[in-house]
């Protein structure tokens, strides 16, 4: 049994900041007012709202039958496909936990999650991408004590399904009588969700209905999204961006999502114009995939709206993707933890949602902490999340006044317009001297023959650590001497110069689009 532990819920439920309302709620609210308006769309079907909540409902009862209950948490490993839509939905129409696990994780990473959160079933693909995710669950679980035994669901399965293992196709067949759901606590835990972390082993994320309901809720406030707005999702479905905006906010605006299962842009493009999308919200890889193929296709997107964040966000990016896509083009800033701090406002000048990160969103508040200009941002609100499943991380991520701390630096300008200027590691120590490689980098982004960068530090014998910086081009005989004197020319001071350059075919990143940059950090340590 997951439950909530916060210092803050009483004040936030006594102002009625929450909506008190269940995630399950929003669907069934759809369901009775237009069930036949178009609900999802993937490559391999369409749904309605009716077809939808008939089979969430036909799920939920098998659900339970296997064992599912209140409380306990579900593994899903799956990628964004129409099936995965109505698993969550089923999960939390019976009172469980959505635990959603990105799907290139493999073994370790599963078994230190199964091990930590004791799902009580897993729902996985029979394979994705060329990987069996059966096999894998096989496996972990064959090396785990047999007290506890999940139920296992596999998805799109190419061969027999032998037991343990049961068929989603088989678990949605409706049944003679409806489910008796139970009646839920808007303040009961609805996901536990793992950080796709960049230095360490995933802590598990705990979010409850009422703070995952007051981020959509905030979200579609901001943007003024209603039915008519369609939702492209090409984000994975297990990272909280598509968890959110694929899955809670359709419900809650009676919008239909169009999912994307593998990254492609042209496929991307023609999703987007069938549906008439006109709002997403995904990382930098995607945004700079979409404006490429769309400056091929010469004419505009039918998005008007694309929320930007994730991982850095280069300006350039952000004015080039707004004059091509033709829709505003924002940066936006969160975690799993707090899934949207602040966000760009429609209307908002070019140079203001191209160089800030925008404004803190509804009732969030944040600061520097310390006294300096540049500190690290501290964050606090209504959707911040109840703590991490592992309760011996709580105490360094809080302030003694419970903001979370964020690990990043950041600066706040006089109008409340906030620029997240890079993680504190990301800082490179060099004479002394602090260094930013979020400054550095976004000057290499607009160098032409870079694709893509990332700088990082590395230790150094005389200057204690020097930047390196590791770039994605299309000339393969970019040269350091080519960096450095672009940025001379660009007026950067000379120690702020990469020292090093390592040519890649591309950067390793999170699922959420950010970069590891300590796998970078163990290259060039390896190459001297």
């Amino acid at each position: 049994m997951i439950t909530p532990t916060r210092a803050l819920d009483a004040h936030h439920r006594r102002e009625s900041v929450w909506e008190g309302r269940t995630i399950a709620s929003f669907l069934h609210e759809r369901i009775v007012a237009a069930p036949d308006d178009l609900a999802i769309v993937d490559a391999q079907i369409t749904l309605t709202y009716r077809e939808l909540g008939e089979a969430v409902e036909a799920l939920s009862q098998s659900l339970v039958r296997a064992g599912v209950t209140p409380g306990s948490s579900v593994l899903v490993q799956l990628p964004n496909w129409w099936e995965t839509i109505v698993v969550y939905h089923a999960i939390t129409r019976v009172g469980a936990v959505i635990n959603p696990v990105i799907p290139i994780y493999r073994r370790a990473e599963l078994a230190f999650i199964v091990d930590q959160s004791t799902p009580a079933a897993i729902v996985v693909p029979e394979a994705f991408r060329g990987f069996d995710h059966r096999a894998m669950i096989d496996e972990v679980l064959a090396n785990r004590p047999a007290t506890h035994t999940p139920a296992l669901v596999v998805v799109r399965p190419t061969s027999p399904s032998a037991a343990p293992w049961q068929r989603f196709e088989d678990l949605v067949v409706p049944g003679e009588t409806a489910l008796r759901a139970p009646v839920l606590d808007p303040g009961s835990i609805a996901l536990l969700l793992y950080t796709s972390g960049t230095t360490a082993a995933p802590k598990g994320v705990l979010h409850s209905h009422e703070t995952l309901v007051y981020e959509t809720r905030s979200m579609q406030r901001w943007f003024s999204l209603g039915s008519a707005e369609h939702i492209f999702m090409a984000s994975p479905v297990t990272h909280i961006t598509g968890f959110l905006y694929a899955y809670i906010l359709p419900a809650m605006t009676g919008s239909a999502v169009g999912l994307l299962d593998v990254w492609d842009p042209g496929a991307a493009a023609d999703l987007i114009e069938r549906m008439g999308c006109r709002f997403t919200v995904a990382a930098t890889p995607f945004l700079q995939g979409l404006t490429d193929e769309y400056r091929r296709r010469g004419h505009g997107s039918a998005l008007h709206s694309f929320a930007c964040g994730g991982a850095d966000v280069p300006p350039e990016l952000v004015r080039t993707a707004s004059r091509v896509l033709g829709a505003e083009v924002c940066r936006v800033y969160g975690s799993s933890e707090f899934p949207t701090f602040s966000c760009g406002r429609v209307g908002d000048s070019i140079e203001r949602r191209a160089d800030t990160d925008g404004v803190a969103m509804g009732d969030a508040s944040g600061h520097i902490d310390g006294s300096a200009d540049v500190g690290e941002l501290v964050v606090r609100g209504p959707e911040l999340f109840h703590g991490y499943l592992d309760a011996s991380l709580n105490d360094s991520s809080f302030t003694p006044d419970g903001y979370f701390r964020t690990g990043d630096l950041a600066s706040i300008d006089a109008d409340g317009y906030v620029t997240i200027r890079g993680r504190i590691k990301d800082i490179i120590l060099r004479n002394g001297e602090n260094i930013s490689a979020r400054e550095i980098e976004d000057l290499l982004y607009e160098h032409p023959d870079i694709i893509d960068v990332a700088v990082v530090a590395v230790p150094h014998a005389r200057t204690g650590e020097r930047a390196c910086a590791a770039v994605v081009s299309t000339n393969n005989a970019l040269a350091l001497s080519d960096l450095q004197g672009f940025l001379r020319d660009a007026g950067l001071a000379t120690q702020k110069w990469p020292e090093d350059l390592r040519l890649v075919a591309e950067l390793p990143r999170t699922a959420s689009g950010k970069v590891q940059k300590f796998l970078l950090r163990e290259a060039f340590q390896a190459s001297g």
